[in-house]
């Protein structure tokens, strides 16, 4: 994936977090994700499809999911329940939807977020593509970006080249 690729799913995190939630968040070193499970308890998740598909991940430790859906529903959530996981994946969605914009190229739709909880739960990206992972830090605790796109089995040599360097 080129950085001009990964970079709408960064400008569409901070923005989220800043006018969603309140929230400033700093970016760590973008690493290539293993095959290991998140470390983070909260997994949003959102498959694309189009000129390339794949899927973002929007990971957060519990206390930033908490604090998230706290900011967005404006009450003290304490646990994982319902309203905290619509919140994820709300943001999950918000995440997607404004790097999709950004990705006109590839005329690509977003499903409707997953939302995954528990301590070492796993996410499958699709076999041919390679995961990057964009990790953030903010106040209430760590966060991560991933994101995996591949060309679509239908794309245009140009389209293709584009997707998957």
């Amino acid at each position: 994936m080129k950085a001009e690729h990964i970079n709408p799913f960064i400008r569409a995190l901070v923005k989220s977090f800043d006018t969603m939630v309140g929230c400033k968040v700093r970016r760590g070193e973008i690493h290539l994700k293993g095959a290991e499970g998140t470390p983070y308890e909260v997994s949003g998740i959102i498959g694309l499809s189009g000129k390339a598909v794949g899927t973002v991940v929007l990971a957060l430790s519990r206390e930033v999911a908490l604090k998230a859906a706290s900011a967005m529903l404006m009450f003290e959530a304490e646990e994982l329940d319902d309203d905290v996981i619509d919140a994820v994946g709300e943001l999950a969605n918000m995440v997607a939807g404004a790097a999709k914009a950004e990705l006109a190229e590839f005329d690509m739709s977003v499903s409707l977020p997953n939302v995954i909880t528990g301590r070492g739960h796993v996410v499958r990206f699709p076999s041919n593509v390679t995961p990057i992972c964009i990790p953030f830090e903010c106040q209430w605790g760590p966060l991560a970006v991933e994101v995996g796109l591949a060309p679509a089995p239908d794309a245009t040599p140009a389209q293709a080249a584009a997707a998957s360097s």
